[in-house]
């Protein structure tokens, strides 16, 4: 089990403060805020790349981080960005099959870089941050310029990979579905977005979203068709149901891991 300690990060006007907490191999753990809360900035923290005001002593590990920001500055095709940054991981043959092949990254290998679209360079972005050898995989927004399928496959893909591979992700996802599939546990926000927000300590899923859904003062139900959550309208008799009984969000007792 790895351990990060209390920390604070003042950013212009901005005021982050991060509760310590803790996490383990296997594991992801997904942040959950509304924009302006400083969830980008914490990931960064981790990744060693924004310093906490004080000194904090955040553990020294290698890590794999894919922004938010993509920009395709590399001057080449996609096979030899690949081959410069992940040679010995892109040419095995299980990441292969559970990794480039699911991602459908074949068919972009002789793709100049620079004339990928937004999705396909978010899939070369994804496939490049988990061929990282690491300890811990910090991720920023993975469904961003993705279509509905490819998110379900992007989800998939990383949580397979985290899970064989006995490594750690956090993980900065807007998409509900995507977060709720991919969560172990839970980083919730809360606070003045873009002024003074605190991110309290991992917590299981179903706590974290509750939490998180009750400061946004909606809720959620799964749908009976395709299992997938949907939102209540506001005040409707569901709507109402749940919130007198706590329940902003229900999940699955039993989650495929796969």
């Amino acid at each position: 089990m790895y351990q990060y300690p209390d920390m604070t990060k003042s950013l212009g006007d901005f005021k982050l403060r991060v509760e310590e907490g803790n996490f383990t191999d296997s594991e992801i753990v997904v942040m959950l805020g509304e924009n302006g809360t400083g969830k980008t900035t914490f990931i960064r923290m981790l990744a060693g790349l924004t310093k906490a005001d004080s000194e904090a002593q955040v553990p020294t590990l290698n890590v794999s981080y894919k922004p938010q920001k993509i920009s395709p500055t590399f001057d080449g095709t996609v096979r030899q960005l690949l081959h410069k940054r992940i040679r010995d991981t892109y040419l095995h043959p299980q990441f292969m099959s559970d990794v480039t092949k699911p991602m459908m990254i074949e068919q972009l290998l002789d793709e100049d870089v620079k004339h990928l679209s937004g999705g396909e360079l978010q899939r070369v972005a994804l496939v490049m941050a988990l061929g990282k050898p690491a300890d811990i995989y910090l991720i920023d927004e993975p469904s961003a310029y993705l279509d509905s399928d490819q998110r379900i496959v992007a989800a998939k893909v990383i949580k397979r990979y985290i899970l064989h591979a006995k490594k750690t992700a956090f993980i900065v996802e807007h998409d509900f579905i995507m977060a709720t599939y991919l969560a172990d546990r839970v980083v919730v926000y809360d606070g003045k977005p873009g002024i003074d927000c605190t991110a309290h300590t991992p917590q299981p899923l179903l706590t974290g979203m509750n939490i998180f859904l009750k400061n946004l003062e909606i809720t959620f139900r799964r749908d009976p068709t395709n299992f997938r959550p949907r939102i209540n309208k506001n005040n409707s008799v569901k709507d109402v149901e749940q919130k007198t009984s706590g329940q902003y969000f229900f999940v699955d007792t039993a989650r495929d891991k796969d």
